[in-house]
Protein backbone atom coordinates (compact mmCIF):
# COMPACT_ATOMS: atom_id res chain seq x y z
CA UNK A 1 0.00 0.00 0.00
CA UNK A 2 3.11 2.64 0.81
CA UNK A 3 4.18 1.41 -2.87
CA UNK A 4 0.65 2.87 -4.28
CA UNK A 5 0.94 5.60 -1.81
CA UNK A 6 4.32 7.28 -2.64
CA UNK A 7 3.79 6.60 -6.68
CA UNK A 8 0.11 8.18 -6.25
CA UNK A 9 0.53 10.90 -4.14
CA UNK A 10 3.98 11.95 -6.34
CA UNK A 11 1.47 12.43 -9.03
CA UNK A 12 -1.33 14.09 -7.24
CA UNK A 13 0.93 16.87 -5.15
CA UNK A 14 3.54 17.32 -7.16
CA UNK A 15 3.70 21.10 -5.76
CA UNK A 16 4.45 19.52 -1.97
CA UNK A 17 7.57 20.12 -0.61
CA UNK A 18 9.90 16.91 -0.42
CA UNK A 19 10.31 17.64 3.79
CA UNK A 20 6.13 17.84 4.35
CA UNK A 21 5.47 14.68 1.85
CA UNK A 22 8.22 12.75 4.28
CA UNK A 23 6.41 13.75 6.90
CA UNK A 24 3.09 12.72 5.78
CA UNK A 25 4.42 9.40 4.58
CA UNK A 26 5.61 8.53 7.99
CA UNK A 27 2.04 9.80 9.57
CA UNK A 28 0.25 7.54 6.50
CA UNK A 29 2.76 4.46 7.67
CA UNK A 30 2.35 4.92 11.44
CA UNK A 31 -0.63 6.81 12.39
CA UNK A 32 -3.45 6.52 9.70
CA UNK A 33 -3.62 3.11 8.05
CA UNK A 34 -2.93 1.32 11.33
CA UNK A 35 -6.19 3.17 12.83
CA UNK A 36 -8.40 3.49 9.79
CA UNK A 37 -10.73 1.21 8.23
CA UNK A 38 -9.23 0.35 5.43
CA UNK A 39 -10.22 -1.10 2.00
CA UNK A 40 -8.40 -2.26 -1.08
CA UNK A 41 -8.76 -2.89 -4.98
CA UNK A 42 -7.48 -5.59 -6.28
CA UNK A 43 -6.66 -6.62 -9.78
CA UNK A 44 -5.78 -10.33 -9.93
CA UNK A 45 -4.19 -10.69 -6.41
CA UNK A 46 -2.19 -7.78 -7.08
CA UNK A 47 -3.78 -4.54 -5.04
CA UNK A 48 -3.78 -1.22 -6.98
CA UNK A 49 -5.77 0.84 -4.97
CA UNK A 50 -6.80 1.92 -1.04
CA UNK A 51 -9.21 4.28 0.93
CA UNK A 52 -9.22 4.49 4.14
CA UNK A 53 -11.69 5.73 6.41
CA UNK A 54 -12.70 7.48 9.88
CA UNK A 55 -16.07 7.23 10.60
CA UNK A 56 -17.56 8.70 7.43
CA UNK A 57 -14.65 10.67 6.16
CA UNK A 58 -12.20 9.41 3.20
CA UNK A 59 -8.49 10.21 4.97
CA UNK A 60 -7.19 8.57 1.81
CA UNK A 61 -7.73 7.47 -1.89
CA UNK A 62 -5.33 6.56 -4.02
CA UNK A 63 -4.79 4.36 -6.79
CA UNK A 64 -1.75 3.25 -8.48
CA UNK A 65 -1.18 5.75 -11.70
CA UNK A 66 -0.89 3.21 -13.94
CA UNK A 67 -4.61 2.11 -12.97
CA UNK A 68 -6.31 5.63 -13.09
CA UNK A 69 -9.05 5.66 -15.16
CA UNK A 70 -10.26 2.10 -15.19
CA UNK A 71 -12.91 2.60 -12.63
CA UNK A 72 -10.52 1.67 -8.85
CA UNK A 73 -11.28 4.76 -6.97
CA UNK A 74 -14.98 4.95 -8.13
CA UNK A 75 -15.44 1.50 -7.03
CA UNK A 76 -13.70 2.09 -3.56
CA UNK A 77 -15.96 5.35 -3.00
CA UNK A 78 -19.01 3.28 -3.74
CA UNK A 79 -17.81 0.13 -1.25
CA UNK A 80 -16.91 2.99 1.25
CA UNK A 81 -20.57 5.12 0.58
CA UNK A 82 -22.48 1.88 0.76
CA UNK A 83 -21.19 0.75 3.97
CA UNK A 84 -20.43 4.73 5.86
CA UNK A 85 -23.88 6.71 3.76
CA UNK A 86 -22.43 10.05 2.67
CA UNK A 87 -18.95 10.93 2.84
CA UNK A 88 -16.64 13.83 3.96
CA UNK A 89 -13.29 14.45 2.36
CA UNK A 90 -10.49 17.13 2.44
CA UNK A 91 -8.73 17.71 -0.74
CA UNK A 92 -6.00 20.08 -1.52
CA UNK A 93 -6.98 22.85 -4.34
CA UNK A 94 -4.39 22.22 -6.32
CA UNK A 95 -4.75 18.56 -6.35
CA UNK A 96 -5.21 18.11 -10.54
CA UNK A 97 -6.13 14.48 -9.65
CA UNK A 98 -8.19 14.17 -6.40
CA UNK A 99 -10.12 17.32 -6.43
CA UNK A 100 -11.60 17.12 -10.26
CA UNK A 101 -12.65 12.74 -9.15
CA UNK A 102 -14.44 13.81 -6.28
CA UNK A 103 -16.55 17.11 -8.02
CA UNK A 104 -17.22 14.43 -11.01
CA UNK A 105 -18.32 12.13 -8.47
CA UNK A 106 -20.83 14.26 -6.64
CA UNK A 107 -19.10 15.65 -3.97
CA UNK A 108 -19.38 19.33 -3.03
CA UNK A 109 -17.78 22.08 -1.63
CA UNK A 110 -18.50 22.85 1.85
CA UNK A 111 -15.58 25.47 2.97
CA UNK A 112 -12.46 25.98 2.22
CA UNK A 113 -9.48 27.30 3.84
CA UNK A 114 -5.67 27.42 4.71
CA UNK A 115 -3.52 24.00 5.25
CA UNK A 116 -1.30 25.72 7.39
CA UNK A 117 1.30 22.60 7.85
CA UNK A 118 1.66 22.17 3.67
CA UNK A 119 0.70 25.46 3.05
CA UNK A 120 -1.83 24.88 0.69
CA UNK A 121 -5.71 25.48 0.70
CA UNK A 122 -7.65 22.68 1.39
CA UNK A 123 -11.20 22.59 0.51
CA UNK A 124 -13.65 20.45 2.19
CA UNK A 125 -16.08 18.57 0.15
CA UNK A 126 -19.13 16.06 0.94
CA UNK A 127 -21.43 14.02 -0.44
CA UNK A 128 -24.99 15.51 -0.58
CA UNK A 129 -27.63 13.87 1.40
CA UNK A 130 -29.25 11.14 -0.49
Amino acid sequence: MMRIWRRANAVAHPFLSVAYVAQVEREVRDLYVPNAETYVAEEGREVVGFISLLGNEIGGLFVDPSKHGRGYGKALVDHASAIKGPLKVDVLRDNEIGRPFYERYGFELVAEEAHEPSGQIVRKLAMPPS
